[in-house]
């Protein structure tokens, strides 16, 4: 059996947190569509840490960036490109960690 891909789901969280974890699960349910394991951790770790506690955010993100070391592809979604998104893209780009560029519709760009 071949082994499934496993992605990391990289999409703003901050603004519109419930609608923008709804999109992250969006996102996931495509990556999933295409035959991958995704890995959405602004969308789990948010149901036990708060995002708005500047500590709890720090380790959220620290926490993914150890879940991204582990994935075999970065998948970036949307037209906009948050802070916590560039730091995600860099630490996939240091590790050589392939990265795709995907719109909210979910086409190629």
């Amino acid at each position: 059996m071949k082994r499934q891909k496993i992605v990391y789901i990289c999409s703003p969280l901050r603004g519109d947190l419930e609608g923008n974890i709804a999109k992250a699960n969006f996102y996931s349910r495509f990556a999933y569509e295409q035959g991958c394991i995704p890995i959405a951790p602004h969308a789990i770790f948010t149901q036990f840490l708060n995002d708005g506690n500047p500590n709890e955010r720090k380790s959220g993100m620290a926490m993914g960036l150890e879940l991204l070391d582990r994935c075999d592809e970065l998948w970036a979604f949307g037209p906009l490109i948050s802070d916590g998104m560039k730091k995600e893209i860099e630490h996939a780009r240091r590790k050589d960690i392939p990265i795709r560029y995907l719109s909210e519709s979910l086409e190629e760009e």
